[in-house]
């Protein structure tokens, strides 16, 4: 299952950097993964200092 960051993102990006197949982008008002490109590894939320990013 794909990764997606909730509301609660801080868009610190932390997260970006994190990923290594480089499916997340800076959205409009938080940051917002590419679920047809995450591979559910967890590199995201492990780093996210708020939480955000959550398995579908």
């Amino acid at each position: 299952m794909a990764y997606f960051i909730e509301e609660s993102c801080i868009s610190c990006g932390a997260c970006e950097s994190e990923c290594p197949v480089s499916c997340i982008a800076a959205g409009d008002k938080a940051y917002v993964i590419d679920a047809d490109a995450c591979i559910s590894c967890g590199a995201c939320a492990n780093v996210c200092p708020v939480d955000a990013p959550k398995e579908q």
